[in-house]
C-alpha cells in the first residue's frame, strides 16, 4: 500500500514535469515596433533646420536657456503641483496596480475558511426516536488550486499588462511635455501683452494730444471739424486697445497660475510686474531624427500599445486550447471543538481537471480575430505617430526660421523709424514742422515698435514648439550639478 502511494506520488510529479516542460506560448512574439520612417531616421539632420541649428543633443530642461529664472521656477513647480501631472501619475499608478495584478495570476491561490454550524432536525431524520435533534459541528478546512499556464495565455496577459503600464508612464511624460510647452507659452504671451500695454498707453497720450492740438487748430478757424473727429476716433480706438490688453494680461496671469497648481490671483505678486520677453539662444540644438524618434513620449506610447495589442493576440489564442488546474482541499472537524486539532480527523481531497471547450460556436476564434484587428490599429497608430511626429518637428523648425529673419526685419524696421523721430525732434526743435509731425513720426515708430514686440514672442514661442516637437521637458528632476 505504500510502494502504491509512493508510486502515485512519483507517476503525479512526473506528470508534472512533464506539463510544465511542454508549457509553450501561443501567438505572435513581438520583434519590436516597425520602422515608420528609416530614410528621416538615417539622414542624421532635419531638413527645415537652418544655420541656428546646432545637431548636438538637445537639455532636456529647455526652458532653462531662455534666461528667466521665474519661468524656471513656475515650470518646476507646475512639474510638481499641476492637478494634470497628478492625474497622469495616478494613471500609472493604476497601471503598476494592475499589472501587479496580472502577475499573482501564475501562483496559486491559498483559501482558508472555519464553520460551526448548529443543526436542529427532526429525530425521524436520522433515526427512529421522536422529538428533535441537536447536532453542533466544528471544521477547519484549507483549500488550494492553480492552473497550469499551459499555453502561456496568462504569461501572455501579463505581458500585455507590462506594455500597458509602460504605455500610461509615457503618457504622463507626455503630460510633462505638454505642461512645460504651455507654461512657457502663457508666460512668453503675457510678457509680451505687458510689453504692448507700455506702448499702448504711450501711444494713447500721443492720440490724446493729437486730439488738444485738433482741437485748438479748430477753435482758431485754422482747421475743419473732420481732423477733429478723426483723431477723437483714432484715441478711441487706442483706448480700447488698451482695455483690451489690460484684460488679457489678468487672463493670463490666472491661467499661469492654474497650470502650476494654484488658484487665480496666487501669482500676481509674481508676475503683475512687467519683464522683458525671454528670447532663444543664438544656437539652438536640435538633435536628430533617431534621436527624436527616441525621445518623443507619444512614441514610445504608441509602441507600447502596439506590444500590448500584440500580447493580447496569443492571450486570445490561449482560450482556444485545453486548461490544466489542481484543486486541493483539506479538512479537520467533528461534533467537538477539540476535533479541529485532531490529525487524526484530516480529510484530504486532490482534484487534477482538464477543460477543453471542444465547441463555442468560433467565439474562441473571432476574439482572437478582434484582438489581431485591434494589433493592425494600434501599428497604423503608431506609424501616424512618427510620421506626425517628423511634420511637427520639420514644420516647427521650418516656422522658427522665419521668425527669426522676421525678428531681424522688424528690429531694423523700429530702429529706422527711432531715427526718423529723432530728425522730427530736431526739425521741430528748429521750428521747421508742427508739433503734430513730430508726434505722427513717434505714433509710427510706436507701431514698429508693437510689431517688433510681437515678432520676439512669436520668435520664442517658434522657440518653444520646437522643444516640444522634440518631446523634451518630460523629466520632473533638476540635472544634478
Amino acid at each position: 500500500m505504500l510502494r502504491s502511494s509512493s508510486f502515485r506520488r512519483a507517476t503525479g510529479a512526473t506528470l508534472l514535469a512533464a506539463l510544465l516542460a511542454g508549457c509553450t506560448t501561443v501567438g505572435p512574439n513581438y520583434a519590436g515596433a516597425p520602422d515608420a520612417a528609416p530614410q528621416a531616421a538615417a539622414r542624421g539632420g532635419f531638413i527645415r533646420a537652418d544655420g541656428s541649428a546646432n545637431p548636438a543633443a538637445p537639455s532636456p530642461r529647455w526652458w532653462e536657456s531662455l534666461g528667466d529664472p521665474v519661468l524656471n521656477q513656475l515650470v518646476d513647480q507646475a512639474l510638481a503641483d499641476s492637478p494634470s501631472i497628478a492625474a497622469a501619475n495616478a494613471r500609472v499608478a493604476q497601471s503598476r496596480a494592475s499589472l501587479a495584478a496580472s502577475r499573482t495570476a501564475v501562483l496559486p491561490t491559498i483559501n482558508t475558511s472555519f464553520a460551526a454550524p448548529y443543526i436542529n432536525v427532526p429525530g425521524n431524520l436520522l433515526g427512529e426516536g421522536s422529538g428533535r435533534d441537536e447536532i453542533n459541528a466544528y471544521n477547519l478546512g484549507f483549500d488550494a488550486s492553480w492552473e497550469i499556464d499551459l499555453f502561456g495565455g496568462t504569461r501572455r496577459k501579463v505581458e500585455a499588462a507590462t506594455a500597458r503600464a509602460e504605455a500610461a508612464e509615457a503618457s504622463a511624460a507626455d503630460a510633462r511635455v505638454t505642461l512645460s510647452a504651455e507654461i512657457a507659452r502663457a508666460y512668453v504671451g503675457l510678457r509680451a501683452r505687458q510689453a504692448m500695454r507700455a506702448l499702448q498707453q504711450r501711444q494713447a497720450e500721443i492720440d490724446r494730444a493729437l486730439v488738444d492740438l485738433a482741437r485748438q487748430r479748430f477753435a482758431a478757424g485754422t482747421t475743419a471739424q473732420q481732423p477733429v473727429n478723426a483723431a477723437e476716433a483714432q484715441a478711441f480706438a487706442s483706448e480700447a486697445d488698451l482695455a483690451r490688453s489690460e484684460a488679457e494680461i489678468a487672463v493670463l496671469i490666472d491661467q499661469i497660475a492654474v497650470l502650476a497648481g494654484k488658484e487665480p490671483g496666487a501669482l500676481d505678486s509674481l508676475l503683475t510686474a512687467p519683464a522683458p520677453v525671454p528670447l532663444p539662444p543664438a544656437q539652438v540644438s536640435i538633435g536628430d531624427p533617431a534621436l527624436l524618434l527616441r525621445s518623443r513620449p507619444d512614441i514610445r506610447m504608441a509602441e507600447r500599445q502596439l506590444a500590448a495589442a500584440n500580447a493580447d493576440i496569443g492571450a486570445r489564442m490561449a482560450d482556444k486550447f485545453p486548461k490544466i488546474s489542481f484543486l486541493g482541499l483539506l479538512g479537520l472537524g467533528g461534533q467537538n471543538i477539540g476535533d479541529v486539532l485532531d490529525p487524526g480527523n484530516i480529510v484530504g481531497i486532490a482534484l487534477p481537471q482538464l477543460k477543453w471547450n471542444l465547441f463555442d460556436g468560433g467565439r474562441a476564434e473571432r476574439q482572437v480575430e478582434v484582438a489581431r484587428g485591434a494589433s493592425a490599429e494600434a501599428e497604423a497608430n503608431y506609424r501616424n505617430a512618427v510620421l506626425r511626429a517628423l511634420q511637427d518637428a520639420e514644420g516647427s523648425l521650418a516656422r522658427f526660421g522665419g521668425q527669426r529673419i522676421a525678428l531681424g526685419k522688424a528690429l531694423d524696421a523700429e530702429t529706422r523709424a527711432r531715427r526718423n523721430v529723432d530728425l522730427q525732434q530736431q526739425r521741430l526743435d528748429a521750428g521747421r514742422i508742427a508739433r503734430t509731425d513730430r508726434l505722427d513720426a513717434e505714433r509710427q515708430a510706436l507701431q514698429l515698435s508693437m510689431a517688433a514686440a510681437s515678432a520676439k514672442a512669436e520668435l520664442a514661442t517658434g522657440f518653444i514648439a520646437v522643444e516640444k516637437a522634440l518631446g523634451l521637458g518630460w523629466q520632473a528632476a533638476a540635472p544634478d550639478k
